[in-house]
């Protein structure tokens, strides 16, 4: 409930109030909420209290807005936490979502410069070029592509790699995965991005960079994927 007395803007109060209703299920994702009058009469404060809540809340991505038609909830965002090596289908199993993916190319091609330096390999050098989408419960999360050392990935075929790469590498070829490092930047999304993450080209996507390594230190991957700033979000925590 809204209280009147409490020092915390009544504005806060609200955007909190939708947020536990969204959180809890009672507000559900594509639901239209109720009008900002409504939600004045209801709590009995002005419409421009009510007008800067939502407007938060939309900008906070909680929240949307159709022109014309009325406010509505938001699909929430998958969080994921910038620490630990786990691969998208285990994130995704992890926060109840069925994890999948779609073959766009697979290909043996010429590592080139840039992907050879970053697998510390020969230009020459042959790699696998996977570029896939990644889907939860259906719904595209992110486009990704990842080149690999084709000496590496031998018996690695089109089928198998619809499933989780990393649970190949590490159960069928005997291989540990130690760790990686990351690069992440916020990029407008290309016509090309924008069409598999089925989003508007130009929409707001979270760019990751990221070169893994075996225990032996060798580089096993270099891959790029494009995350919906819509659907995801990075979080991390810091001690002093």
């Amino acid at each position: 409930m809204i209280d009147k007395k409490s020092p915390v803007p009544i504005y806060h109060q609200l955007e909190e109030l939708i947020k536990t209703q969204i959180e809890t299920g009672l507000l559900k994702p594509d639901q239209a909420i109720p009008s900002e009058r409504e939600f004045a009469e209801r709590y009995e404060i002005s419409r421009m209290t009510v007008r800067q809540a939502l407007t938060n809340l939309v900008n906070e991505g909680f929240l949307y807005r159709k022109k014309g038609t009325g406010t509505f909830v938001s699909k929430q965002k998958v969080s994921q936490v910038l620490q630990g090596l786990t691969s998208f289908s285990e994130h995704m199993l992890e926060r109840g979502f069925t994890p999948s993916s779609k073959i766009l190319s697979y290909e043996h091609v010429p590592a080139g410069k840039l992907v050879a330096g970053k697998l510390n390999i020969p230009s020459t050098s042959t790699v696998l070029k996977i570029e896939r989408i990644r889907l939860a419960d259906g719904v595209p999360m992110a486009l990704e592509t990842a080149y690999m050392p084709s000496s590496l990935t031998k018996g690695l075929d089109e089928e198998q790699a619809k499933d989780s790469i990393y649970h190949y590498v590490e159960e069928e070829l005997q291989l540990k995965i130690d760790e990686a490092r990351q690069e992440l930047e916020a990029i407008a999304a290309s016509k090309h991005e924008a069409k598999y993450l089925q989003i508007k080209e130009g929409s707001p996507v979270l760019r990751i960079m990221q070169v893994t390594y075996l225990t032996n230190g060798e580089p096993f991957e270099y891959v790029k994927s494009s995350f919906r700033a819509d659907r995801y979000r990075f979080y991390n925590l810091l001690k002093r």
